[in-house]
């Protein structure tokens, strides 16, 4: 019955890329090949593939549309996140989390589109999470080698950026507990990837692992992104990860 579910919130995926918006409505007379290619591929064979399952991909695809600001395929997206499983109240915090990994800005035009597609579903604030909750445990001892690390290589120049990642991000923001570790890393990684920044991705790859997702996941959520943001995008996330993949194997 999942199954059976997941395959109709993709043909309706399809039709409402065909409808919803101008851009679906003249793909096929702008480019039917691309057409083919997203019914084909895209929708057809990776969103099927069985290494990640459809409320993983919903969410990897989530983070790739916020962390690039295209809003256009915004609404069919966050549509289908919360039909694939994605809870009003992970909608709300994976684009909290994102203000911080791809800017303040980039979170609000994500806003104002989740707005509407609230609104349609009748989502109202009662299901989302309270500003200030209950945080979950620290990982003191992690934590606080995290801190002494970046507080040792930039403390000196750049101390306000220093106390607020670990005030703000690392005892705060992480620790909210309505999205899980291992989700918000793979929000996380999927953001880095998507923004073109392979630099930053060692360190959170290797907490994704660690909060749960396997290298299964992670190689097939990167193969999945392909399609979303390029394979140039692509390239220069995979040496990382395999080092990473390499490394963790040892």
């Amino acid at each position: 019955m999942k199954l059976l579910a997941t395959l109709a919130s993709l043909s309706l995926m399809a039709s409402a890329s065909s409808q919803a918006t101008p851009k679906g409505q003249d793909v096929r007379l702008v480019a039917p090949a691309l057409e083919k290619y997203a019914q084909e591929r895209l929708l057809g064979e990776v969103w099927k593939r069985p290494g990640l399952g459809p409320r993983d991909r919903s969410i990897v695809t989530v983070a790739a549309l916020i962390a690039r600001n295209q809003t256009v395929e915004m609404p069919t997206y966050f549509n289908l996140a919360l039909d694939n499983g994605v809870k009003p109240q992970e909608m709300s915090e994976i684009i909290t989390h994102l203000a911080f990994y791809c800017g303040w800005g980039n979170a609000m035009s994500a806003v104002a589109v989740a707005k509407d597609v609230f609104a349609a579903r009748m989502i109202g604030t009662d299901q989302l999470p309270p500003a200030s909750p209950s945080l979950l445990p620290l990982d003191e001892a992690g934590e606080a080698d995290r801190a002494t690390r970046v507080g040792q290589q930039f403390g000196a120049v750049f101390p306000g950026v220093v106390q607020y990642t670990t005030d703000v991000l690392f005892r705060d923001l992480w620790l909210r507990p309505d999205v899980a570790p291992r989700d918000r890393s793979l929000v996380t990684i999927g953001a880095l990837i998507a923004s073109g920044q392979p630099a930053q991705l060692t360190p959170h790859l290797h907490k994704a692992m660690e909060n749960g997702l396997t290298q299964l996941e992670a190689a097939e959520a990167i193969a999945h992104l392909a399609f979303y943001i390029g394979w140039p995008n692509i390239f220069s996330a995979m040496p990382v990860a395999t080092d990473v993949f390499a490394k963790r194997a040892r």
